[in-house]
C-alpha cells in the first residue's frame, strides 16, 4: 500500500516542475471551494431551515440537485477556463452554456421557494451565494476584470429585483445583495489572484528555459569563435602553400618539396591548437563550479553550503591536477542539475575534503526521490569520466529515512611520482 503511495506521488507530484504543482494545488483549491460553498451554504441550510409541506420539501430537493448538477458543471469548465486565461488554447463555443442553465433553473427555484414561504430568508440567503460560486469561479477567468465586475452588478440588481417583487422587505433585499456581492467578489478574487500568480509562474519557467537555451547557443557561438580563430589563418596559410608548391612542381623546381613539408608542419599545429580548443570546452573547471551551483540553487529557493577541508597538506599547494578538477567539476554540475529537476529540495550541502590520498566530493540534499539511485545517463556519464582519473562515484538514499540523498565521488589526488595537490578553495 505504501508503494503504491509513493508510486502515486512519484507519477502525479514528484515528477511536475515547480509551475506544474502550484497550477495542480490551485485546481484542487478552485474544485473544493466549490463543493465546500454548496455543501455548507446549500445542502446543510436546506436540511435544517425547509418547511416540511410537500411543496417547500420538493423545491428544496429539486434546489439541491440543481446545485449538485452546478459543481459538477463548474468543474468540468475549471480546466478549460484556465487554459484559455493563460492562452493556452481557447473556451470552445457554448461552453458556458449549461452552467449559465442551470444556474438560471437553481435561481427561478429559490425565488419560488421564497414565494412561498418554503424556507427562512436567511436560508434562501445562503443558498443563492451558494448557486452563484459554480457560475462565478469560472466565469472569471474568461472575461477583464471591468467586464465581470460590470456583469456581476447587473446580475445583482436583477436578482434583487426579482426577490423584491416575491417578497418586499428592505433588510431581506439588502441581505440578499449582501450575500450576492460577497459570492461575486469571491469568485473573482479567488480565481484571478490564483491565476495571476500562475501566469507569472509559468512567464518565468519559459524565461528559464530561452536562458537555458541562450546559454547554449551562446556556447556553441564561442566554440565557433575559437575554432575560426584557430583554423581560419592556418587554412588560408595551407591553402597559399599548396598552391605554390603545385606551379613549384610544374616547373620541376626542387623547392616545392619544401612548400609541402611547410604545409604538413602547419597542418599539424592547426591539429594540436584544435585538440586544445576542445579540451578546454570539455573540461569544467571544479571552483567555478562549486561557485555556480551555489548561486545557481541559491536562486532556485535552495539554501547550499560549500564546505572544503584540505587538512595536512602542504601550504605552498595550490591546486588540483585538471584532469581531476575537470571530473570532479562535471560531478558538481550533473548533481546541481539533477537537485534542480528531479527532486524537492530545501538544503543541500556539498562537501570536498582529503582522506588518505584520494579527494572526496559529497553532494547531500533533503529532496530525494523515488527513482533518485536509478542508473540514469547522467550518472552513467559521471561514473566514465571518472573511471577515466582513477576514481568512482556513489549514489544512494543517505540514512534510513530515505527522504535524502547522496552522492559521493572520490578521485586519486595523486599517483605515481606525483605531489600531492591542495584544494583551490571555495566557501560558502
Amino acid at each position: 500500500m505504501l508503494g503504491r503511495i509513493r508510486r502515486w506521488q512519484q507519477r502525479h507530484w514528484v515528477e511536475r516542475s515547480k509551475a506544474e504543482r502550484v497550477e495542480l494545488q490551485s485546481l484542487g483549491t478552485w474544485h473544493v471551494s466549490i463543493w465546500v460553498f454548496s455543501l455548507s451554504w446549500l445542502l446543510l441550510p436546506l436540511v435544517g431551515g425547509l418547511d416540511r409541506r410537500p411543496l417547500p420539501l420538493a423545491l428544496g430537493v429539486l434546489l439541491g440537485a440543481v446545485g449538485l448538477l452546478q459543481c459538477w458543471a463548474a468543474g468540468r469548465l475549471l480546466r478549460p477556463a484556465l487554459d484559455h486565461y493563460l492562452g493556452r488554447s481557447a473556451l470552445p463555443a457554448g461552453a458556458l452554456r449549461g452552467t449559465v442553465c442551470l444556474f438560471v433553473l437553481a435561481l427561478a427555484l429559490t425565488a419560488t421557494l421564497r414565494a412561498v414561504g418554503g424556507a427562512e430568508p436567511f436560508t434562501v440567503q445562503l443558498a443563492l451565494a451558494a448557486l452563484l460560486m459554480p457560475l462565478g469561479l469560472p466565469y472569471a477567468f474568461l472575461v477583464p476584470i471591468r467586464v465581470y465586475l460590470r456583469r456581476a452588478a447587473g446580475l445583482a440588481a436583477a436578482i434583487v429585483a426579482v426577490f423584491a417583487a416575491v417578497r418586499p422587505s428592505g433588510l431581506d433585499l439588502l441581505a440578499t445583495a449582501t450575500f450576492v456581492v460577497f459570492a461575486a467578489g469571491f469568485s473573482l478574487l479567488a480565481t484571478r489572484c490564483g491565476a495571476w500568480t500562475l501566469s507569472v509562474l509559468w512567464e518565468a519557467e519559459r524565461a528559464r528555459e530561452v536562458e537555458a537555451r541562450l546559454a547554449v547557443a551562446e556556447e556553441r557561438l564561442r566554440f565557433g569563435r575559437d575554432l575560426h580563430d584557430v583554423l581560419g589563418r592556418n587554412l588560408s596559410v595551407i591553402s597559399l602553400k599548396s598552391e605554390l608548391a603545385v606551379q613549384l612542381a610544374r616547373r620541376g623546381r626542387p623547392e616545392a618539396v619544401e612548400q609541402m613539408i611547410e604545409v604538413q608542419r602547419i597542418a599539424q599545429e592547426s591539429q594540436r591548437e584544435v585538440r586544445a580548443v576542445v579540451r578546454g570546452y570539455r573540461e569544467a573547471d571544479l571552483g567555478a563550479e562549486l561557485a555556480g551551483a551555489q548561486g545557481v540553487l541559491a536562486a532556485a529557493g535552495i539554501e547550499c553550503e560549500v564546505r572544503t577541508e584540505v587538512p595536512g597538506l602542504p601550504a605552498q599547494v595550490q591546486s588540483l591536477p585538471a584532469q581531476v578538477q575537470s571530473a570532479l567539476g562535471w560531478v558538481v554540475r550533473e548533481a546541481a542539475t539533477n537537485v534542480l529537476r528531479h527532486g524537492d529540495a530545501s538544503r543541500c550541502e556539498v562537501g570536498l575534503e582529503v582522506l588518505e590520498g584520494h579527494v572526496v566530493l559529497t553532494v547531500e540534499n533533503d529532496g530525494a526521490v523515488a527513482s533518485g539511485g536509478g542508473g540514469g545517463s547522467g550518472l552513467a556519464g559521471l561514473r566514465e569520466r571518472l573511471a577515466a582519473v582513477g576514481g568512482n562515484l556513489e549514489a544512494g538514499y543517505a540514512g534510513a529515512g530515505r527522504d535524502r540523498f547522496r552522492l559521493r565521488a572520490e578521485v586519486p589526488l595523486a599517483t605515481a611520482g606525483d605531489v600531492p595537490l591542495a584544494v583551490r578553495g571555495v566557501t560558502s
